[in-house]
């Protein structure tokens, strides 16, 4: 399966909750956060919720 990496570039401050909770999700804690997921439907969708919060890149 395929693998991407995703860093975080702004803040979660003055976000809704749902975004707080989908950045918190991926396992993203503060900017400049970089993890790596494998690319599965469910991952997608919650990079597609927070895409303008974070950037994405494949491994």
């Amino acid at each position: 399966m395929a693998k991407i990496k995703v860093k975080q570039l702004k803040s979660a401050i003055k976000r809704p909750q749902n975004q707080k909770r989908t950045l918190e999700a991926l396992g993203l804690r503060k900017i400049g956060h970089v993890v790596e997921h494998d690319a599965t439907p469910n991952i997608l969708g919650m990079i597609k919720k927070v895409e303008h919060l974070v950037s994405t890149e494949e491994a």
